[in-house]
């Protein structure tokens, strides 16, 4: 099995990649067209603003070949935190971009009236799993995951999304449809639980 997490210049490669060397695969880290091919899934991480990521996908030559890969070639992938975003239609995070349009939904600003609550949403928080899904295999209700972000996902697609949280406003933290899964907080730094989702995307997805 060939684990390839695509490098557009904005991604957390290398503690993904240390995640998926945990469980004992060595994935390949590159823009390549040829390595994305010929993966078996695909890993699509990120860190940084909607705009650039785009941009960097886009400059890479690799947004219509990855649509194709996944969208009509089913080859299963995961988005982390802005890759997850990437996949929507379009973004408001400064200003109004189009994305991948993977998804029915759109990136907004994470918003909330509590004081307590600050933006950036960075910490551990709940993951509220609503529906069943192979990445849940092996993990618990209450289990908490690491989240580091200020922008989330609208998705009109409710039937897509398996896991919420709530932080001032409810956004999917896990969607899955079809071949494409994602997630909005980083599994990479979720620890034990984390390393289990990220299995069960490689071993079950």
């Amino acid at each position: 099995m060939s684990i390839v997490i695509i490098d557009y210049g904005l991604g957390n490669l290398r503690s993904v990649a240390a995640a998926v060397e945990k469980l004992g695969i060595k994935p390949v880290v590159s823009s390549e067209l040829e390595h994305i091919e010929a993966a078996s899934k695909l890993i699509l991480p990120g860190v940084g603003a909607f705009e650039n990521g785009i941009k960097n996908l886009r400059d890479l030559g690799l947004i219509e070949p990855l649509t194709k890969m996944v969208i009509k070639g089913g080859k299963p992938i995961l988005g982390i935190c802005l890759g997850f975003q990437l996949m929507a239609r379009e973004s408001f995070e400064f200003g109004h971009y189009k994305g991948l349009g993977w998804l029915d939904a759109s990136v907004r600003i994470l918003e909330t009236n509590d004081i307590k609550l600050h933006v950036p949403h960075v910490g551990w928080d709940d993951l509220i799993q609503i529906k069943e899904s192979l990445l849940f295999d092996g993990i618990p209700s209450d289990a908490l995951f690491y989240y580091v972000h200020s922008f989330y996902v609208d998705c009109m697609e409710d039937s897509i999304v398996v896991g919420q949280c709530e932080y001032g406003v409810c956004f999917p933290a896990v969607i899955h449809k079809n071949n494409i899964h994602a997630t909005q907080f980083h599994p990479e730094k979720s620890q034990f639980y984390g390393l289990a989702l990220l299995k069960n995307f490689i071993e079950k997805a």
